[in-house]
């Protein structure tokens, strides 16, 4: 898991034009991520797709708040992509919210990654109104 959160929030950085070298050049959040998902993550789920016993995706869905999940950290080694990864791992998410009550999903995407927006388009994800403060960020929803 740290590996491919290593390489999430690297290549993220990197996008927004604040490339760092390596994890220690990351801010502190997400370092700590890195360091110790374990503890980054408790009350969370955090869902990893194997090949063999290597970890090639992985997703992060909040604990529920107000009947609500988010799905965080989505992130399929290169690769492996265009395996249906990243579609599994969101649907197991999306089956998780379910099966535990939640009402919705959402999710904050970077309005720059086409390609992952096109993929929660087609999961049934919609463009709703921001609740962040980041503008660069589009969120997305959908009913469970």
């Amino acid at each position: 898991m740290a590996e491919l959160l290593a390489a999430y929030h690297l290549r993220t950085e990197a996008e927004k034009g604040e490339a760092v070298v390596d994890v220690d050049g990351l801010p502190d959040r997400y370092r700590a991520e890195i360091l110790d998902p374990r503890a980054a993550f408790a009350d969370d789920v955090v869902l990893m797709a194997l090949s063999g016993d290597t970890a090639v995706g992985c997703l992060v869905v909040t604990a529920p708040v107000g009947g609500r999940s988010e799905v965080k950290r989505l992130w399929t080694d290169p690769a492996f992509r265009s395996r249906g990864i990243a579609s599994g791992l969101v649907g197991a998410a999306l089956a998780h919210s379910a099966e535990s009550g939640v009402g919705t999903v959402r999710l904050s995407v970077w309005k720059w990654r086409a390609g992952a927006i096109a993929l929660y388009e087609r999961l049934g994800f919609t463009v709703a109104p921001s609740w962040e403060e980041r503008d660069q960020l589009v969120c997305m929803e959908r009913a469970v």
